[in-house]
């Protein structure tokens, strides 16, 4: 039963008590499942030694297991276009990679307006659920345009593209822009004292604990997708394999409406960008000597239409901006996996049995395994040596990892080309198929270094977005990060005029040279800001 704090008796014990400031009313079930309205979070207790993360609720996972079927139905539709084009569609694998890079960018670009929509209208659950649906839609679509029908009756390609630009993409992007912010809504703001004297569970551990388990769905999602579409695609049909992903994400619709009524549904605030607006041009007009920050004009504004915490809010948010204008290129690496690679395996010697665009699950799979490993171990023992890696220096440990992964990619292509029987592939009697003497299986590492780094960049990318933000951008910040993504899928969609052999070898070479640069510019920019994050209270705004 839901207890008010100011009303609870004195004989509850310590380890029930959520520690905020004044006049919060928090309420939780037991002491698993508690969740909180908007609080302000007082300083850390004076008695406190350290903290650590607490459990998620049940109805925060409900949003994790939804992120876990739309991701199964995202990455097991999208891991086959490439294949799919090529083979059925009859496109070059050039066509095959600006495709795909296309319907990337769709799925990115729409995340600025489902932010919108979900800050300014119809709040984060209602928009999720209307996106939902039209991702659903698409779903359906692409199903219906793979079947032999369609693709005899040359319906293939159109229904192909208005299904994944049209609905799909603007699905996944609105979906994409609020799933995870709403997520991190349900954890509540504050401290809960535990049995242990001195160590209490604090919530912005429990936040960024949040977002690892829900990449960590989103990484389930994707293996069993991958592992089972491509399969289903090559021994049965495409129509059946892009039926299965739209009846997962059914599923998942389900389970996202069963926690309907337990959500913390915080209220669309009304036009939001030009509050934003206001408070910047107010600050213009307001200047101070000696302001550390030129948004410092709006602070203590009356009458305005905001409050301080809202304007210290913005700055955050704008330095958080910088930070994500480092993301386009990492993105364009990052993306590789669901074309260049596939394209660079087709030219390796595989098993009969292996369809080449299932090696992404490689990927998902050291997901699965070194996300729990992470929390459970890794960070948790690096804050009790004294060294809480903060939000940059994970983002650059990120940066550095995809950075050598393709170092590993370039040379790998270069001795993929100094094998025989086709070499470089440019040879007059290259037929439809053809591969060097040479294992797929050597692209293991290359997929696992992706992913250690998503445990870094992108887990971190979100986590950032959301402890910047005040909590009417909370969308809006998350969607600008995802957008970020925009910015690989065009970099990629230029890239893919030299997507086939042998120039691809220059690509893999020059994006390797690129993020390594960045890589130390981004570090020594933005290092400071760690210290910045480590003095915040709260995330939750």
């Amino acid at each position: 039963m839901a207890t008010k704090m100011d009303n609870q008796p004195e004989s509850l014990g310590i380890s029930e008590k959520i520690i905020h400031g004044s006049g919060s009313n928090p309420s939780y079930d037991n002491d698993f499942d508690y969740k909180n309205t908007d609080v302000e979070a007082i300083e850390p207790p004076a008695d406190m030694v350290r903290g650590i993360a607490g459990k998620l609720s049940v109805w925060t996972l409900l949003v994790v297991v939804m992120e876990l079927c739309e991701r199964f139905a995202y990455y097991g539709a999208s891991l086959m276009f490439s294949i799919y084009l090529q083979k059925v569609l009859h496109r070059t694998k050039s066509q095959a990679v600006a495709l795909n890079r296309v319907s990337q960018f769709f799925a990115y670009a729409t995340t600025i307006f489902g932010a919108v929509v979900a800050d300014q209208w119809l709040g984060k659950f209602k928009t999720i659920l209307l996106f939902a649906i039209v991702y659903f839609i698409g779903l359906v679509l692409l199903t219906i345009s793979s079947a032999d029908f369609s693709i005899d009756g040359g319906f293939g390609l159109a229904g192909f593209c208005i299904a994944v630009f049209a609905f799909i993409g603007f699905g996944t992007g609105g979906i994409k822009s609020n799933v995870s912010a709403f997520m991190a809504e349900q954890i509540p703001t504050g401290y809960k004292a535990t049995k242990t004297p001195g160590v209490y569970e604090d919530s912005k551990l429990t936040v960024e604990r949040g977002f690892r388990y829900f990449y960590w769905a989103i990484n389930v999602g994707a293996f069993v997708g991958q592992l089972i579409c491509p399969q289903v695609a090559k021994n049965k049909s495409y129509a059946l394999a892009y039926m299965i992903p739209a009846i997962m994400f059914f599923v998942g619709i389900i389970f996202f409406v069963a926690g309907s009524k337990r959500y913390i549904k915080k209220k669309p605030q009304g036009t939001v960008m030009l509050k934003v607006w206001r408070c910047m041009k107010y600050a213009r007009k307001n200047k101070r000597e000696g302001q550390k920050h030129w948004l410092d004009g709006s602070l203590g504004a009356v009458d305005q239409g905001w409050n301080d915490e809202f304007v210290i809010g913005l700055q955050r948010s704008l330095r958080a901006c910088k930070v994500f204008m480092f993301y386009p290129l990492y993105w364009a690496l990052y993306n590789s996996m669901s074309d260049n690679f596939i394209n660079q395996g087709l030219t390796m010697k595989r098993p009969d049995w292996l369809s080449v665009d299932q090696l992404n699950v490689i990927n998902s799979l050291v997901l699965i395994v070194s996300i729990p490993l992470f929390d459970k171990f890794v960070f948790p023992l690096l804050r009790r040596c004294g060294l809480r890696m903060g939000p940059i220096a994970r983002i650059t440990t990120g940066f550095v990892i995809v950075t050598l992964g393709f170092v590993y990619v370039t040379v790998l292509q270069k001795f993929i080309y100094t094998k025989g029987p086709y070499y470089d592939f440019t040879g007059p009697d290259v037929p439809e198929g053809a591969t060097n003497d040479i294992s797929v299986w050597l692209q293991i590492v290359p997929y696992a270094a992706v992913a250690i780094s998503e445990i870094f960049a992108s887990v971190t990318g979100l986590e950032f977005a959301f402890s910047q933000a005040p909590s009417e951008l909370k969308s809006v910040l998350t969607s600008v990060y995802l957008f970020t993504n925009c910015g690989g899928a065009l970099i990629g969609m230029i890239l893919a005029i030299w997507g086939g052999d042998p120039e691809v070898l220059y690509v893999f070479a020059a994006e390797t040279i690129l993020l390594g640069i960045l890589a130390v510019i981004f570090y020594f920019c933005f290092r400071h800001y760690d210290d910045m994050v480590a003095e915040q209270e709260q995330f939750n705004g």
